[in-house]
């Protein structure tokens, strides 16, 4: 009877249907993340006199946010199930983007920071909605769990930034006062489809076993390989994607030039899912990674090229690609460096030291663009991309060599 209690279910049926509903919530709240990223770089460089390397201070509180959110999201959903640590977080969510439509309304930047560290809070928990479609589905569809539920930031890509287009100026000369409010309400939509989500609680026996020692996980190449690429992959994106539009603006171009920059950056990275668990199936995950780390390399070198519009947007298109087979690689990686039990610790460690790096890179791209400018953003690219491939590649030799054995 113990074993039966502690072995984890496994519906593909209803890991379709989590997946569908997750990529639905994905769709509407997953527009906030660039709804953070295209404006408050640019309400805070208007708000701050001073020092304007400072700008980009509330995306980096947002994802400072995400990484000390981890693991009480981690442990939350273990307690008390992956819906119900959804559904309060949406609920929090909404009343960081009341507070942030107060801090623009006011011309407070502190304010705005806090709104944005809560905000990224919430993604902690939305980011695990990619583990959380896999949490039933077998070891040959989880990669595909994955990735459908990544296929809801398309339209998440186009629903954030027409918000910020369409409501930048509803309450002028107020700036984004509209954009925040309307930020809630896409909050409150992603609750909606979360409410259906049957994702069982793990069984007793399983919830009480805390699984191997974290250094024995540790120690595992595959995991060393699954958090590197994830951390560095989501780092770079973030470095150039935080930059793109403080320097869009400061070339000459608008607000809306900027959005929508970010618009095909963030189709660009989910766009891809609907076929990149196939590609992980039949390639592998090394070969995945390395070829999303490739694609950054590229966008590093386009937006060497010049600073028109059309480079801006390329390289941001460039970049949403290089994420989607880096990332989705890495945490396709991941699933197969734990056991059930250890699902909710490992997975929230992973992004403990994901979101650890990239509010760094997002803090560093502030300072990069201010006192360096944009040719130095992207030529911060190349080392981490070396680095990576390096990993990727000793990675796909031991996996030949264990076959071969």
């Amino acid at each position: 009877m113990a074993n039966t209690l502690a072995a984890p279910l496994i519906d593909d049926g209803l890991a379709k249907r989590n997946a569908l509903l997750l990529a639905l919530a994905q769709s509407f709240a997953g527009g906030v993340p660039p709804i953070i990223f295209a404006t408050t770089s640019i309400l805070a460089s208007v708000l701050l006199v001073d020092d304007k390397s400072l700008a980009t201070l509330p995306v980096t509180a947002f994802v400072l946010g995400t990484a000390i959110g981890t693991l009480p999201a981690g442990m939350i959903m273990r307690s008390f199930g992956r819906r119900a640590g959804l559904v309060g977080a949406l609920l929090f969510g909404v009343l960081c983007s009341l507070l942030a439509a107060y801090a623009a309304y006011i011309g407070s930047f502190i304010l705005l920071c806090i709104s944005t560290l809560g905000s990224g809070f919430v993604m902690a928990f939305t980011q695990q909605a990619r583990f959380a479609a896999a949490d039933t589905a077998s070891p040959a569809f989880k990669p595909k769990a994955i990735s459908w539920v990544l296929t809801g930031g398309i339209l998440a890509g186009v629903v954030g930034p027409q918000t910020v287009i369409l409501t930048q100026g509803m309450f002028e000369p107020f700036l984004f006062v509209g954009t925040y409010l309307a930020q809630g309400v896409l909050m409150l939509i992603g609750l909606f489809f979360v409410a259906f989500l049957e994702i069982p609680l793990p069984p007793k026996a399983e919830k009480h076993e805390r699984g191997r020692p974290l250094s024995e996980i540790l120690k595992q190449q595959k995991f060393f390989v699954a958090v590197g690429c994830g951390m560095i992959s989501y780092a770079i994106m973030n470095l150039i994607m935080t930059s793109a539009p403080l320097a869009m603006v400061a070339c000459g171009l608008t607000n809306s030039d900027a959005a929508l920059g970010i618009q095909w950056h963030v189709i660009a990275m989910f766009a891809p899912s609907f076929i990149t668990g196939s590609l992980i199936s039949r390639f592998g995950h090394g070969a995945v990674i390395g070829a999303g780390f490739l694609l950054y390399a590229v966008c590093a070198l386009v937006g060497l090229t010049g600073l028109e519009r059309w480079i801006f947007w390329s390289s941001l298109i460039l970049l949403g690609l290089g994420w989607n087979f880096s990332f989705v690689g890495a945490s396709a990686l991941l699933t197969q460096t734990y056991r059930p039990e250890e699902q909710n610790r490992v997975q929230s460690i992973n992004d403990f030291f994901v979101f650890g790096l990239v509010a760094t890179a997002s803090f560093s791209s502030g300072k990069l663009l201010n006192v360096f400018g944009w040719e130095t953003v992207n030529l911060m690219v190349f080392p981490f991309v070396i680095l990576c491939l390096i990993l990727v590649v000793s990675l796909m030799f031991t996996e030949k060599r264990e076959v071969k054995v």
